[in-house]
C-alpha cells in the first residue's frame, strides 16, 4: 500500500497581456431591483476555464440572478499550452465587479464566495509572482495548461515504476496530472525549477491569492497530484472541518520519481495542509483582494475545486420534484448517478460509498467532489474543442458561420436543421441512421478513459470526396455519436467495476445542445437529467462560499438545497435505433482495435 503517514485530528492554524474587458453578462429578470429593495443574501462563484473567467451570483434558492465572463490569453505551441497568472486574476477581477454592477449586487449582499478552475499547474516565487514555465522563458506564462501533453515521456516513465498510489489514479498517471509536468520542468528548464517556491493547482492558487491562506482543496491534491485523502478518513469529519496536516503524501513515490526535493519542507511547495471543499479559509479576503474584487474584506473564501468537480457539485442532486432528496434515501440513491461535465474536455463524475478500483479510470478519490464518498473520475479529453477542430477545419465551415449568423443562431444549431431537413430527403426513419456509412473514434487528443492511451489518435471512417455542407453535417453527426460512444464505453466499464449507474446528469456548453444530449441518451440507454440552472460550474463554485459562511453545514447538504433539476430527457423507445446505436458501437470498439495492430504492424517494420 502507497506510505501515507498516519493522520491526527490537530487542525493548523506580475505583467500581462491583458485583453478588453468585453464581460458579456447573463441577467435575470430582478437583476434591475432598486437599490432600496431588502437585502438579499447572494453567493458569489467563479470559474476559471480555458479561455474565459467567469462570475455568477446566485440567491437562497440557487437561482442565477447575474453574470459575467472576461476573456484570458492563451498560449500555444505544439504540446505546450501556456497561461498567465496575472492575466487570470485581473480577467477574475473584471468578471465579478462586472457581474455585481450589471446584477445591482452590492458588496455587502455577497455573503461567500468559492472558486473553480481548470486543473491547470501554477508556478510562483516566494514573493508569489510568476516564474516561466515556457521554453520562451517569459515569465508571464507561468502556468501549464490542463489538456498541455508536452509530459507524455514522463508520465511513461513514472508509470513504469507501478508505485503504489497509482491504484488511485485508475493504474497510471495521465500526462495532464501534475507529477508528470513537475517532472518535465525540473528536466527541462532547471533556472525556473531553482526559482519557484510554490506549486499550485489553479482553483487553490485562486483561493490563495484572495486569502493568503495557502491550505489546498483534497480536491486538487487528490485527483491531480497523487495524494491520498483516505488518510484522513478515519480522523476528519466535513462538519468538524479544520485545516489538516498534509500527511497523505507518499513521499517514497516522489523520491523515486526523481523529485524527492518536492518532500521538503514538510511538502512547503506542493502543500503542508489541505481541507474539505468549503471549507473557510484564513480570515476571508484580503484587504488588498477585496479592493480588487470590488467586495468586502473578510468575505469568507471556501477552499476550491477543479471545475469539472464544481459541476458536479452543482449538478448532482438536480432530482425532478416527485424523487426524495432526504438523507436516508440519498445516501445510496446519488450512487446512481453520474454527472457529465461537458465543454472543452468532458469528465465522468460518479461518487460510491465503498472505494472501487476501476482500471484506466481516475480514482477512487476520497472526498474529492462530495465530501465523504470516493469519486471515479473518467473522461474524454476533447468533446467540445474536437467538434470545433471538425468544423472550423471544414471548407465550407465559413459559408455556414455566415448563414448561421444571418439567421441570427449557432453553427450548431444550423447544422441541426440541416441534418433534420437530410432526414426528410432521404427518408431514413431517425437522424442517426443518417451515418451509417460515417463512423469516427473521437481521440484526437488521446484517450483518457477507459483504456488510458494518450498516444490513441483520432479516426474517421467513411470520407468522400465531397466537402458540401450536408458532408461538414453528417461528420459533425457521427463525431458526436463518437463522443456519445466514448461515454457508453466509460459507464459500462465503470458498471463492469462495481458501480451501478443508471442515470446521466449533463451540464456544460454542450448540454445546451438538444441533438448532442439525445444521442448520448439513446446511446447509453440511459435518461439524462438537465439542471434547471445551466451555470452549474458556477453555482458548484457558489455552493463553496455558500458552505464557507455557515450557510450550510456542508457541501452534500448544501446541494440538496441548491441543486434543481429541469427538463428530463429519454432514450428512444425505438428497438430500430437501439439495434442501430448497438452496431455502431461494436464498430467503434474494433476502430481503437485496429488502431492497435496498424501501431504494432508500422513499430515492427522500423525495428
Amino acid at each position: 500500500m502507497p506510505t501515507a503517514r498516519k493522520c491526527s485530528s490537530s487542525s493548523l492554524s506580475e505583467t500581462s497581456p491583458i485583453l478588453p474587458s468585453s464581460a458579456s453578462i447573463e441577467m435575470s429578470s430582478d437583476a434591475g431591483e432598486s437599490s432600496s429593495a431588502a437585502r438579499r443574501t447572494v453567493f458569489l462563484g467563479v470559474d476559471v476555464g480555458t479561455g474565459s473567467a467567469r462570475a455568477g451570483l446566485f440567491d437562497e434558492q440557487g437561482r442565477l440572478i447575474g453574470s459575467a465572463s472576461s476573456p484570458i490569453q492563451i498560449w500555444k505551441e505544439k504540446d505546450c499550452i501556456e497561461q498567465s497568472s496575472t492575466d487570470i486574476w485581473h480577467a477574475v477581477c473584471t468578471a465579478v465587479k462586472a457581474a455585481c454592477s450589471l446584477a445591482s449586487v452590492v458588496p455587502e449582499e455577497v455573503v461567500g464566495l468559492g472558486f473553480a478552475a481548470t486543473c491547470s499547474l501554477v508556478a510562483v516565487d516566494s514573493d508569489g509572482s510568476p516564474v516561466s514555465v515556457s521554453w520562451t522563458g517569459d515569465a508571464r506564462r507561468n502556468i501549464i495548461v490542463w489538456m498541455d501533453h508536452r509530459a507524455v515521456n514522463q508520465a511513461e516513465r513514472i508509470n513504469a515504476n507501478n508505485s503504489p498510489v497509482l491504484q488511485y489514479c485508475g493504474g497510471s498517471l495521465s500526462p495532464e496530472m501534475q507529477a508528470p509536468k513537475l517532472l518535465w520542468v525540473k528536466e527541462n528548464l532547471k533556472e525556473s525549477w531553482s526559482l519557484i517556491f510554490r506549486w499550485m493547482d489553479l482553483s487553490d492558487w485562486l483561493s490563495f491569492r484572495a486569502t493568503g491562506d495557502d491550505t489546498r482543496s483534497l480536491c486538487t491534491t487528490v485527483c491531480k497530484w497523487t495524494y491520498l485523502g483516505h488518510a484522513h478518513m478515519e480522523v476528519a469529519r466535513e462538519k468538524d472541518s479544520h485545516s489538516m496536516e498534509a500527511c497523505g503524501w507518499d513521499d517514497v513515490f516522489w523520491e523515486e520519481i526523481g523529485l524527492g526535493d518536492l518532500v521538503e519542507g514538510n511538502h512547503a511547495k506542493i502543500g503542508r495542509s489541505v481541507a474539505f471543499p468549503g471549507h473557510p479559509l484564513g480570515s476571508g479576503l484580503t484587504p488588498a483582494a477585496a479592493k480588487e474584487l470590488g467586495l468586502l474584506v473578510g468575505t469568507p473564501v471556501g477552499t476550491a475545486l477543479i471545475d469539472a468537480h464544481a459541476g458536479g457539485v452543482g449538478t448532482m442532486e438536480s432530482l425532478p420534484e416527485t424523487e426524495s432528496k432526504d438523507d436516508v434515501a440519498n445516501e445510496e440513491a446519488i450512487c446512481h448517478r453520474m454527472v457529465l461535465v461537458c465543454g472543452t474536455s468532458t469528465c465522468h463524475m460518479a461518487v460510491s460509498r465503498n472505494k472501487l478500483f476501476i482500471p484506466g479510470v481516475w480514482g477512487p478519490f476520497w472526498s474529492a467532489m462530495v465530501p465523504e464518498y470516493w469519486l471515479t473520475e473518467g473522461g474524454q479529453s476533447a468533446t467540445g474543442a474536437l467538434l470545433d477542430h471538425i468544423i472550423e477545419n471544414h471548407v465550407a465551415a465559413p459559408l455556414l458561420a455566415n448563414r448561421a449568423a444571418a439567421q441570427s443562431i449557432s453553427i450548431y444549431e444550423l447544422l441541426n436543421k440541416i441534418l433534420e431537413s437530410m432526414m426528410q430527403e432521404r427518408k431514413v426513419l431517425f437522424v442517426s441512421a443518417l451515418t451509417e456509412d460515417m463512423h469516427v473514434l473521437p481521440d484526437f487528443h488521446g484517450n483518457r478513459s477507459p483504456v488510458a492511451d494518450p498516444k490513441s489518435k483520432g479516426m474517421v471512417c467513411g470520407l468522400t470526396l465531397e466537402t458540401s455542407e450536408k458532408q461538414l453535417a453528417l461528420l459533425y453527426l457521427a463525431t458526436i455519436q463518437g463522443i456519445a460512444y466514448g461515454t457508453r464505453h466509460i459507464v459500462e466499464h465503470c458498471n463492469s467495476h462495481g458501480h451501478k449507474i443508471d442515470t446521466l446528469l449533463a451540464c456544460g456548453g454542450l448540454s445546451k445542445n438538444p441533438l448532442y444530449v439525445q444521442e448520448h441518451a439513446d446511446i447509453v440507454g440511459c435518461r439524462i437529467i438537465l439542471p434547471r440552472e445551466s451555470e452549474t460550474v458556477l453555482l458548484g463554485a457558489a455552493i463553496l462560499g455558500a458552505v464557507a459562511a455557515q450557510k450550510y453545514s456542508g457541501v452534500h447538504d448544501a446541494m440538496r438545497v441548491l441543486n434543481a433539476a429541469g427538463q428530463v430527457v429519454h432514450p428512444s423507445k425505438d428497438v430500430k435505433v437501439k439495434k442501430y446505436h448497438d452496431a455502431k458501437y461494436q464498430i467503434f470498439k474494433s476502430l481503437y482495435e485496429q488502431q492497435l495492430s496498424h501501431r504494432s504492424i508500422m513499430m515492427q517494420a522500423l525495428q
